[in-house]
């Protein structure tokens, strides 16, 4: 039977990834820009799209549907509570203010050429601002 006809919870594999916690004692460093980044998202959900799928929520309880949306209200709570906790803990590091730039330091910005030559510029940053998080399905290579 179908799940839209059975008023069961979803499952945890069927809830969208969550990025890993920061281990205790390592320091969740972020620069300006992602902390802006982290800000804005969390005000987006928290005063746009909650408040948007909640009224959505309220018409279908109103039509008899209590099951429509609730997935994506839930999506949106998971998101909120991680973004709360990301930045209560965030120590934001502007690379601006380093003072030794003959080293690579967080938030540097490096240019590299590998074993064959290639050159490649890469910025420094914490988990939070990685492109790449170790996602199902992400291809490391």
């Amino acid at each position: 039977m179908s799940k839209a006809f059975v008023k069961e919870p979803d499952s945890e594999a069927d809830l969208p990834y969550e990025p890993p916690a920061i281990p205790a004692g390592i320091k969740n460093y972020i620069t300006p820009p992602g902390h802006r980044h982290m800000q804005d998202e969390l005000h987006q959900l928290l005063r746009v799209a909650r408040p948007k799928v909640v009224d959505t929520l309220a018409w279908a309880a109103g039509n008899g549907d209590y099951i429509y949306g609730e997935c994506r209200l839930r999506e949106i709570d998971r998101r909120i509570r991680f973004l709360s906790t990301r930045l209560e803990s965030a120590d934001v590091v502007d690379p601006k203010q380093q003072k030794k730039l003959t080293k690579c330091f967080f938030g540097a910005t490096v240019t590299y050429a590998d074993g064959r030559g290639n050159v490649k510029t890469i910025t420094v940053v914490g988990i939070d601002e990685a492109r790449h998080l170790r996602q199902p399905g992400c291809d490391f290579r």
